[in-house]
């Protein structure tokens, strides 16, 4: 893609988030979680980000912890061994991404862990929600419309995509309603997170179905189940 026309698809979207946000106030399609920072990069929640949440609702939306925020560079992320959020570090220092802020709502879903045969290793799973961008520490509750398929140094890394329930996307309920309402987001999508680490690191391997997005998904929350259930038997000996 040549970078006139990669610039024109990111300052389509940037016009298009500032829209998003006139037409629905974050609080509509947010639940702020943040109880209050406990200390310069940490991020403590009302309750446990990991083990506090359902990652569905009855009406068989779902819910996401936001680790990054649409337009954000920070790389934070929720740590499986005690549920609480901190900002990555790297060679001792903050880590942020040397790149174009992110082009979605960036985090995972409660009681989730990714099983191997996904390419899991012992994280939460990943979720990209289209929709826009709320503040750290937020539960979301999206509609899932598809995977983002990714090879990161050739170990799989895909990535659930939903779009948040009370945004101009409510109405979009699969890529092909995406790509035909929205035309240029999946472009974006793909340019970015082929991108964003640098050159060589990322691979970009299509897009899976709704279907194929609620088959990681299940199969990350029975990974959860698995886990702790394991790890309840070893207590009770």
């Amino acid at each position: 893609m040549s970078k006139i026309l990669f610039g024109i698809l990111i300052a389509n979207l940037t016009l298009f988030l500032p829209g998003c946000v006139r037409e629905v106030p974050p609080k509509e399609s947010a639940k702020p979680a943040v109880s209050k920072p406990a200390g310069e990069h940490t991020l403590v929640g009302e309750k446990n980000f990991l083990h506090g949440y359902e990652p569905l609702n009855p009406d068989s939306t779902v819910n996401m912890v936001v680790e990054i925020p649409a337009g954000s560079n920070d790389k934070w992320e929720v740590k499986p061994s005690d549920g609480i959020m901190r900002w990555d570090m790297k060679d001792g220092k903050p880590r942020v991404v040397k790149y174009l802020g992110y082009p979605v709502n960036y985090g995972m879903f409660p009681k989730t862990i990714l099983p191997k045969e996904f390419g899991g290793d012992g994280d939460p799973l990943d979720a990209l929600v289209l929709g826009p961008s709320q503040p750290r520490g937020s539960i979301l509750r999206a509609k899932v419309i598809g995977v983002l398929k990714l090879l990161d140094k050739g170990e799989q890394d895909d990535k659930i995509l939903a779009v948040i329930v009370d945004s101009p996307l409510r109405e979009v309920d699969n890529l092909a309603e995406l790509n035909r309402d929205f035309p240029g987001v999946t472009t974006i999508l793909e340019t970015w997170f082929t991108n964003y680490k640098g050159p060589g690191i990322m691979e970009f391997k299509g897009f899976g179905d709704v279907d194929e997005a609620w088959q990681i998904l299940s199969a990350s929350m029975e990974g959860y189940h698995t886990v702790h259930e394991a790890e309840a038997a070893e207590v009770s000996r």
